[in-house]
């Protein structure tokens, strides 16, 4: 009897470990396109984001004989106060709650380079699927594939809900004699 109920255990452990998981339901919305998966930023993530953002954004630029960039803590710091800002607004646009321009921004971040470009986005996706989007268009592409940048700022804000507001800050320092 115990021959076989170890058996019969151990045969159903087997078929269990075969069975092929249950496919996942995909939810559409109105419009008849499936409706965005949550990603979540883990806490253990975070400080790796930026970093995952700066050697993807470079390959893209080395594939387009751009040189390198570079992270910036100024500009890390003015995409992640509008990120929150955006968020806060309940609407991506270019414009901060006080009227503040991108351009004023950075300055206000003590950034000492000129700011060449913002890009912005409201979503559910990951840093590299909104970094996909933004290459797909011609405008933002532009900005990521600035020839004149030497330096970047990334950020996000994430809510509760899950939705993550982006902002992505390219920027050009003047090169010095010397210095390159």
């Amino acid at each position: 009897m115990r021959l076989t109920f170890a058996t019969a255990s151990a045969a159903l452990i087997a078929l269990g470990a075969c069975a092929t998981p249950a496919p996942q339901e995909t939810r559409l919305g109105a419009d008849g396109k499936p409706l965005p998966r949550l990603y979540r930023i883990p806490a253990s993530g975070q400080g790796k984001i930026q970093y995952e953002m700066l050697d993807a954004v470079n390959a893209l630029r080395q594939a387009a004989a751009a040189p390198p960039v570079e992270l910036n803590a100024a500009l890390n710091a003015a995409a992640a106060t509008h990120s929150r800002d955006m968020a806060r607004q309940n609407r991506p646009w270019h414009f901060g709650s006080d009227g503040s321009s991108p351009i004023e921004r950075v300055a206000r971040a003590g950034y000492p380079g000129m700011m060449l470009g913002e890009n912005i986005s409201e979503t559910y996706e990951s840093e590299l699927e909104t970094l996909s989007a933004w290459m797909d268009q011609t405008d933002t592409r532009r900005v990521i594939l600035d020839k004149r940048a030497t330096d970047l700022g990334f950020s996000w804000h994430q809510e509760t809900n899950g939705k993550i507001w982006w902002t992505l800050l390219i920027g050009g320092r003047p090169v010095t004699p010397g210095s390159a």
